[in-house]
């Protein structure tokens, strides 16, 4: 590595950590007065996208969590009153549980997103139109570069 690449890298690492660092604190002060932490907002989160049901073991797959972890989340989930989520068994695989958004769950979370999405808004109208495009652009590069640096095991 060149002198110049070394500081790049650890000026990229640094900068990361402090952004990631700084959501995370704003994303579970922001959450705890939703009474959510943040893995359950991620499982909800999850069931929204995936039009409000989902196996359980595919979301601790999509989370990375053991399915006994997931268990427990969800049900703090469905004992939340009102129950933000619901327990059936899939009608295509008696085995397969899946987890169901409530209208309440899916209230909760229109909520929790309307709120951070004003944040970010807040955020990006303090830049000009230009500069925010070439964040946007910037980041979405080094997305796509980080992706399919971890598709091809680099």
């Amino acid at each position: 590595m060149t002198d110049n690449l070394e500081q790049d890298v650890s000026a990229v690492w640094t900068l990361l950590l402090q952004i990631v660092s700084d959501a995370e604190k704003r994303l579970a002060a922001h959450l705890m007065r939703h009474n959510l932490t943040p893995p359950q907002f991620f499982v909800l989160r999850t069931l929204y996208d995936h039009g409000g049901s989902c196996p359980i073991g595919q979301i601790a797959r999509e989370h990375h969590l053991s399915n006994a972890t997931m268990s427990g989340l969800v049900k703090r989930l469905s004992q939340t009153k009102p129950p933000l989520v619901r327990r059936e068994r899939s009608s295509e695989d008696g085995r397969s549980v899946l987890v169901v958004l409530t209208e309440d769950g899916r209230a909760r979370f229109d909520a929790v997103q309307q709120t951070l999405m004003g944040q970010v808004q807040i955020v990006l109208q303090m830049l000009p139109e230009e500069e925010r495009r070439d964040i946007i652009d910037k980041v979405t590069h080094y997305s796509r570069i980080v992706l399919m640096a971890l598709a091809t095991g680099d």
